[in-house]
């Protein structure tokens, strides 16, 4: 009997500019990975099967679970929002990579959450994320047309709590003590995305105002980060 596809399960292209194929390639081969929310495995599989990782997964879903087990050498169940997540790491070796793909804006604390990653690393590992960027011409179409509209994926996931334009994304990771090291922006027009119906509904000026800043197409952002005070130089 077929499994139902989980909400958060998609095939991933490692030849594109899409983040996780982003995340695939700033976390590389053959490392120890602990991926925060690894879901029901979609880029957990590409990292096991293509990339040679050993991955130690925590993830709450327990259906994402069970779809993500195969993927992982051990995998935990965990509120991310329990300050007490990391303790179910206790014992086990460091990792070259903590991966959070998509995760800290379901978070209520992510510059905590942030923070609790560092001790998770190796002295020499760094911490992978991507976050959706909120100030996509399309969002701003879709304020003005006064339809905030939630939906099951995408830049208002309606499960997420927390949003953030890239100044907010600097910071979050400065007073987290980390800084940023690598960038990837994914860029989509407003009409590749999930709200093209609405910026198709703005009028063109409105819409040339709207293509005004210089990050009016980033739809996501994908970054590599170390501790603070590593030599490594920063990006952003």
């Amino acid at each position: 009997m077929q499994t139902k596809r989980h909400n958060y399960e998609y095939a991933v292209d490692t030849a594109s500019q899409t983040a996780p194929a982003n995340v695939v390639r700033l976390i590389g081969t053959n490392k120890r990975v602990l991926e925060i929310g690894c879901g029901p495995g979609s880029i957990t599989k590409i990292l096991s099967e293509q990339n040679g990782c050993i991955v130690t997964g925590l993830e709450l879903d327990p259906i994402a679970i069970e779809k993500v087990k195969p993927f992982c050498e051990v995998v935990k169940q965990a509120d991310l929002n329990s300050p007490d997540w990391p303790r179910l790491l206790d014992g086990i070796e460091k990792f070259d990579v903590v991966l959070a793909a998509d995760v800290l804006e379901h978070l209520y604390d992510p510059q905590k959450s942030l923070q609790q990653m560092i001790p998770l690393m190796k002295d020499n590992g760094c911490i992978v994320i991507s976050l959706p960027h909120i100030g996509h011409a399309a969002i701003l179409s879709c304020l003005i047309s006064g339809n905030f509209k939630y939906g099951d994926w995408g830049l208002l996931d309606r499960t997420h709590i927390r949003f953030f334009c890239l100044q907010n994304i600097e910071n979050l990771f400065t007073q987290a003590n980390l800084k940023i090291i690598e960038a990837k922006f994914v860029t989509k027009t407003p009409s590749e995305t999930e709200f093209a119906e609405v910026w198709a509904s703005m009028p063109h000026a409105v819409q040339d105002v709207l293509m005004t800043p210089k990050h009016a197409n980033v739809y996501q952002v994908v970054i590599k980060a170390v501790p603070i005070n590593r030599i490594d130089s920063a990006v952003m």
